[in-house]
């Protein structure tokens, strides 16, 4: 009983103070200095705000921070992370929406928490009745020391991203995903319905997604004729050409993209359909 209010009478000269100094005018740089991240993932977002405390030559995880224990995951407020989207969570799924995102770090697992509480200060008054998803994950010793707390979006691609949590020597990694496809596949679909079809980039998902590589080549064909000084058009449609084993197609559109980017000088589609020309070689 002590400790609580020992706990809100500091809450409260903190707020009193940090009012008393902005009514002064005088600003001082934070010791745990916020950040937001904002990572495009699927068709959606993700966004992440939180503050960042320094190591300092302390202990940080079971010390500091004590194992078994919920931790704020970073300093000053719950940190918040918003999705747009549904998503999964090591393969659990999470509805769009925000969540604090509340952690119980351990020696060798962590306790991944999102909580409804997004407006509370540190963990303090956390509550396990407002989780709305728990995850376990296994944590990393890393070599190098990272002074600065730092929660990043790291091996990002269409449907799999990671978040990553790392701190003085623990990494923690964990994996998110999204289903888009059958959504785009739709949204390609109902797009060739109209006047202007979108080609290029139907034949850009098809390619990259692994799907079928006839539909591709015509889409890619007809993005030719729209776009004919295009050297990305004749790079890609070179690189689809090979995929197919038509070596003297791609070898001929590798030569028109060489021609197009010399004409307009651009180096990096001389540099790219040079490189596939050689290709077509092997």
């Amino acid at each position: 009983m002590k400790s609580s209010i020992k706990l809100i009478l500091a809450f409260f000269i903190l707020i009193t103070l940090g009012e008393n100094l902005q009514a002064q005018g005088l600003k001082l740089p934070q010791p745990s200095t916020p950040q937001t991240v904002t990572q495009d993932f699927g068709l959606g977002k993700i966004s992440l705000s939180y503050s960042r405390p320094n190591v300092k030559g302390r202990k940080i995880f079971g010390a500091l921070e004590p194992f078994d224990k919920v931790w704020r995951t970073g300093a000053n407020s719950a940190t918040v992370i918003k999705f747009s989207e549904a998503v999964k969570v090591e393969g659990k799924d999470l509805a769009a929406g925000e969540y604090a995102l509340f952690t119980i770090p351990g020696k060798t697992e962590w306790t991944i928490i999102f909580n409804k509480g997004t407006k509370e200060w540190g963990a303090y008054t956390y509550n396990e009745a407002n989780d709305v998803l728990r995850v376990k994950v296994k944590r990393t010793t890393l070599k190098d020391k990272v002074e600065t707390f730092t929660i990043q979006f790291a091996n990002v691609y269409d449907t799999t991203a990671d978040l990553q949590l790392a701190w003085e020597n623990t990494l923690v990694n964990v994996k998110l995903t999204t289903s888009v496809d059958e959504r785009v596949m739709a949204s390609i679909a109902e797009a060739m319905k109209g006047e202007k079809k979108p080609y290029f980039q139907a034949a850009m998902y098809y390619f990259a997604n692994g799907k079928d590589l006839k539909t591709t080549m015509e889409w890619m064909n007809e993005a030719d004729k729209q776009m004919t000084d295009a050297p990305w058009v004749k790079l890609w449609k070179g690189r689809m050409q090979l995929k197919m084993g038509d070596k003297a197609g791609a070898a001929q559109s590798a030569k028109e993209g060489v021609e197009i980017a010399t004409k307009i000088k651009n180096e990096e589609y001389i540099r790219l359909n040079t490189q596939l020309l050689e290709q077509t070689k092997k």
